[in-house]
């Protein structure tokens, strides 16, 4: 028994160590190629299957798609993977975060501690050298644009640079975007920034581009526990929808904002929401 568990430890231990090489280009490869556990790698990109199946050689129909995130923050080992995939795919500027992970701890005490060192992009491979008391549980919380039903951004846009498709992603036009920030603080989330370098309003977007391909969002193609999952609500047998439809227990952040996120989370405790 000790024996599986420790093979299992190191086949984890590899497939975050190939992760991280992938992205961070020091071994061959491309995001392309990342997928979540269990899933294959293919030998050329014809045999590269749409990751979302209801989209699958069909035409993308964007009055009737319907998608959902869902973050299951008990699978969640805060190796940082999600985050460095997205750095890449947007080639994010130092110091700013598109999509990050929190770290929690708790002590017997029930005070609570949060940390994200570098939006958790390094990995959370050691503990918290700054507190001196005994820490009774840890756990990781990606965070990311809750896609509103109701955006509040949206809203505050005096030109409209920031609109909702109507497949339901909250979008910013960086051309018409006047970096005035009125977004930035309007979003109860906090997941907007200015970007240093266009100086416009940047946030995640669920890889739009990469969805309207059949392509599920960079940060869930590559996370190894399956803690980020994203799918069409519209097809019953997608993992999003069986879950949603299921018995657990499922939240969303600041329901009492009245956003209607279509960001779900499974364990998320008192201490998050």
């Amino acid at each position: 028994m000790d024996n599986k568990i420790s093979m299992d430890n190191k086949i984890s231990d590899d497939r975050r160590s190939f992760i991280k090489k992938v992205l961070n280009g020091t071994i061959g490869g491309s995001l392309l190629l990342v997928f979540s556990a269990g899933a294959e790698i293919f030998k050329s990109p014809e045999d590269i299957p749409a990751q979302i199946p209801s989209l699958k050689n069909k035409e993308y129909e964007i009055t009737k798609a319907h998608f959902a995130f869902i973050v299951d923050i008990t699978k969640c080992i805060g190796c940082g993977s999600c985050c460095v995939a997205d750095k890449r795919e947007y080639n994010v500027a130092d110091g700013y975060y598109r999509t990050w992970v929190e770290r929690y701890l708790k002590d017997y005490d029930d005070n609570v501690y949060v940390d994200s060192p570098k939006g958790g992009l390094e990995g959370y491979q050691s503990p918290r050298e700054d507190i001196d008391v005994k820490v009774r549980d840890t756990f990781f919380v990606p965070k990311l644009c809750n896609m509103c039903k109701e955006p509040p951004c949206v809203q505050v846009c005096p030109i409209g640079a920031t609109f909702q498709t109507p497949d339901g992603f909250v979008l910013v036009d960086h051309k018409r975007c006047v970096g005035c920030g009125y977004c930035i603080q309007a979003c109860p989330y906090s997941v907007r920034f200015l970007n240093p370098v266009t100086k416009t309003a940047e946030k995640c977007s669920w890889c739009y581009h990469r969805v309207r391909k059949g392509l599920q969002p960079a940060c869930v193609s590559v996370c190894p526990t399956g803690a980020r999952k994203f799918g069409d609500l519209n097809d019953e047998n997608s993992e999003v929808s069986k879950i949603l439809k299921g018995p657990g227990v499922i939240t969303v952040l600041k329901r009492e904002m009245g956003t209607f996120p279509g960001l779900y989370y499974i364990g998320a405790r008192r201490e998050v929401i």
